[in-house]
């Protein structure tokens, strides 16, 4: 129950938040991709997190003790602060660019984005649900086993792969071509992360090297 509310808690700070970080950008409350990125977002949080508080509160738990703090790694903190710290700057980047009109989104366009917003945060559910040690920190637990079905058949990291398609939808949500800029940054950010993160889990998780054997690619298949 405590992890359920603190779950709804952080929800409704987030709330608050977004809508500080888009519509003071805009100008407006006219801004519909803006109301539409919000409830995508919220619905595609939300009904995992209840999902989650139900049927396994420990991989929640696992997943709301994120951020620079929780990292024991040093360069950990600094990846993770630079994730932190680009996400609003996308949303207020897109915002401004909404309002100048810098680039021109179809609404179409950005309805894809919504989706592709959904699509990267129902794949995160799914590495959670596949893999209920899938924390947001790098971390090995004592009784954690290496998972190599489902996503984790296909790539290493089915959770940053849902990081890379929300990179790419929220600015197109949020109608703005130029926000596609933060990939580079993003992209990068994650790279980093994973060949950091492969140090740890090959030294401290049985099982791991052999499963790097079996699965070649980390994050896009046929690519890396």
């Amino acid at each position: 129950m405590k992890t359920s509310l603190q779950a709804v808690g952080t929800g409704l700070l987030g709330l608050v938040a977004f809508g500080v970080l888009l519509f003071l950008p805009a100008g407006t409350f006219n801004y519909w991709q803006a109301w539409v990125f919000i409830a995508v977002f919220t619905i595609s949080t939300s009904v995992p997190g209840i999902y989650l508080s139900l049927k396994n509160p420990a991989a929640l738990q696992r997943r709301m003790q994120a951020g620079p703090a929780a990292e024991r790694r040093t360069i950990q903190k600094m990846l993770v602060s630079g994730l932190f710290l680009l996400l609003p700057a996308v949303m207020i980047f897109s915002a401004f660019d909404h309002r100048f009109g810098w680039s021109e989104v179809a609404a179409a366009v950005s309805v894809l984005g919504d989706v592709l917003m959904a699509i990267g945060l129902g794949m995160a559910m799914l590495v959670v649900i596949q893999n209920s040690y899938a924390a947001a920190t790098i971390t090995v637990e004592a009784s954690q086993k290496v998972i190599t079905t489902g996503l984790y058949g296909i790539v290493r990291h089915p959770m940053y792969v849902g990081s890379l398609i929300m990179m790419i939808g929220i600015p197109l949500a949020l109608d703005s071509w130029w926000g596609l800029v933060s990939l580079i940054p993003g992209v990068m950010i994650l790279v980093v992360r994973i060949l950091d993160e492969e140090k740890v889990l090959t030294q401290e998780l049985e099982g791991y090297s052999q499963y790097t054997q079996k699965v070649h690619y980390r994050l896009v298949p046929y690519v890396w």
